[in-house]
């Protein structure tokens, strides 16, 4: 192979290597902790408009080159510490209320486009400060609505109204709100203080007073303890004889009843025994019976089978020999019904063959007699002459006539002839003349063997 041609394969396949890498680098995978946003050309969404991005999370996708490029999103929980100071209830006091928040890029369809179409580009703290911004002002909002008892009291009712306020507004930029923990709430006039001292002098109070009430029920309780005690010890003893005079009685019953049982269960037995006895050898006469039936049937059986084996291996025979015979017949018919053809066969061929020669001569005579049919047949006819005048000779040759016996009374017919003239002509004319021959055969009898003289003419009329 010349040199040229493998640079130009080694160039062509490192070019196509080339292309393939680039296509390949042009893949691009999702990982699960990550969005991946194809912003570019990336089609229309159901009202007909540009899309300005295409957000994958998990999977991969196919960057067009020149045409899209992308960007991942982390999807990272940030932790957000709010610190909010002087938040105005409900009540006019204000409240310190520390808390932190976990938010982080959601992963709903609608909400990435807004991720991908707000956050793009920005960095984690850049996020962070974003979201805080939103989550102080709804922090505010809820703080608003709310009274300090609520506030401190009802913790979930407080916490359930301040994720679903921040929840809505983060999902505007793309976030989710993933976890809220309040810390402490304090108060500058020292509200919840005071009712903290309250709720502690009345737990103090209540307790003191439980403790009373516990002590007063332990003494009754301890004294009707007692009383129930003796009582129960009384009737225990008294069930106590009463269950052993039953359990005496139980004993002797059940000691009779155990002696019934026994008398009986043996004259059971005895029974059973004897049953068992007359069934096992009623058992024992209808197995024998059935192994003689058995044996008989079989000895039948065998029998049978001997001579039907017998006749189907003969019949079989028979089939085969009559199917060879057949075989053979049809394969001594078929030979013959070849040979047959095979013979007809050489024979037409044979007749086509001479069929074709004399075709041939034929035509060969055609052309030597200038291409005059009528002349060629001429010359057929003069060749075969004198065959022609043997066969005429033939024909009268064998005539056998011992004796001719001519009744001539010596008077003349009409044409001056006498009987015997007439009987001698006519025998001559049975034989055709030469020249009659010729004339059928379309031909004149050449003038050196005799001139046919017609019968009207004057010399025949002379004779």
């Amino acid at each position: 192979m010349p040199i040229e041609i493998l640079v130009v394969i080694c160039v062509a396949a490192v070019v196509l290597f080339a292309l393939i890498a680039g296509i390949l680098s042009r893949y691009r995978k999702c990982p699960s902790d990550k969005i991946l946003v194809i912003y570019g050309k990336v089609g229309t969404d159901k009202n007909g408009q540009a899309r300005s991005a295409k957000c994958i999370h998990g999977g991969a996708a196919f960057i067009v080159p020149l045409l899209q490029s992308y960007q991942f999103m982390d999807l990272t929980p940030m932790s957000i510490n709010v610190d909010l100071k002087s938040a105005l209830s409900k009540q006019n006091i204000r409240v310190d209320v520390p808390s932190r928040f976990t938010v982080g890029i959601s992963t709903e369809t609608g909400i990435m486009q807004n991720a991908a179409e707000r956050l793009l580009g920005l960095q984690l703290q850049e996020i962070q400060e974003l979201a805080k911004d939103i989550i102080v002002g709804q922090l505010r909002l809820v703080i608003a609505t709310m009274e300090i008892e609520e506030i401190n009291t009802d913790r979930d009712k407080f916490l359930v109204a301040v994720s679903n306020n921040v929840e809505i507004e983060l999902k505007k930029i793309g976030l989710r709100l993933i976890n809220v923990n309040v810390t402490d709430i304090n108060d500058e006039s020292g509200y919840i203080d005071a009712l903290g001292k309250e709720a502690a002098a009345k737990a103090i109070n209540d307790a003191k007073k439980s403790v009373a009430e516990k002590n007063r029920d332990g003494e009754i309780g301890q004294a009707n303890a007692q009383r129930d005690e003796r009582i129960q010890v009384a009737a225990a003893n008294a069930l106590a004889i009463k269950g052993e005079n039953e359990s005496r009685i139980e004993v002797a019953q059940s000691e009779a009843l155990r002696r019934e049982k026994e008398a009986e269960s043996m004259r059971i037995a005895t029974a059973a025994e004897a049953v068992q006895a007359a069934k096992a050898k009623e058992e024992a006469y209808i197995a024998q019976q059935q192994a003689e039936q058995t044996r008989a049937a079989l000895e039948t059986a065998t029998q049978q089978a001997d001579i039907i084996v017998k006749a189907k291996i003969a019949k079989e025979q028979a089939e085969i020999e009559a199917e060879a015979q057949a075989e053979v017949a049809r394969r001594t018919a078929r030979g013959e019904a070849d040979a047959l053809y095979a013979k007809m066969e050489a024979q037409a061929k044979g007749a086509q063959e001479i069929l074709v020669r004399q075709a041939e001569g034929m035509r060969e005579l055609v052309s030597a007699a200038g291409g005059n049919a009528d002349s060629a047949i001429r010359l057929i006819l003069a060749n075969n002459m004198e065959e022609l005048l043997k066969i005429q000779v033939e024909a009268v040759k064998n005539i056998k006539i011992d004796k001719v016996t001519v009744w001539d009374g010596g008077s003349k017919n009409g044409d001056g002839k006498t009987a015997t003239a007439d009987f001698i002509s006519g025998m001559m004319k049975s034989i055709p003349p030469l020249g009659d021959m010729f004339n059928q055969a379309g031909m004149e009898l050449p003038k050196f063997l005799g001139e046919k003289i017609p019968e009207n003419s004057p010399k025949m009329l002379d004779k």
